[in-house]
C-alpha cells in the first residue's frame, strides 16, 4: 500500500504546483491584457484629437489666411488666368 501511496502524493503535489504556477501566470497575463487595452484606448482617445487637430490646422480658410497675411499672396485677376488643357500637355514632347 505505501508503495502505491507515495508516488501517487508526490504527483499530486506536482499537480498541485503545476495548477499554482498556471493560475499566477494567467492572472499575471491577464493584467497584462488589461494594461494593453487601456492603453490601446488612450492611443485612440490620442488619435482622436489628432485628426481633429489636422483637421483644424488644415481647413480651407486657415490656409487662405496664412497665405495672405504671412505670404503676401493674392488671387491672381482673372486676366492672369490661363487655363491648360491637358490634351495640349500632352500632346508636346
Amino acid at each position: 500500500m505505501f508503495r502505491l501511496t507515495l508516488p501517487l502524493a508526490i504527483l499530486l503535489a506536482i499537480c498541485a504546483l503545476a495548477v499554482v504556477t498556471a493560475r499566477h501566470q494567467a492572472r499575471k497575463l491577464f493584467v497584462e491584457l488589461q494594461a494593453q487595452e487601456r492603453l490601446g484606448r488612450e492611443l485612440d482617445t490620442e488619435w482622436g484629437r489628432l485628426q481633429l487637430e489636422q483637421s483644424t490646422w488644415s481647413m480651407h480658410a486657415r490656409i487662405e489666411q496664412i497665405a495672405r497675411s504671412q505670404l503676401r499672396m493674392a488671387v491672381p485677376e482673372r486676366t492672369s488666368i490661363q487655363v491648360v488643357k491637358a490634351s495640349d500637355v500632352e500632346a508636346r514632347p
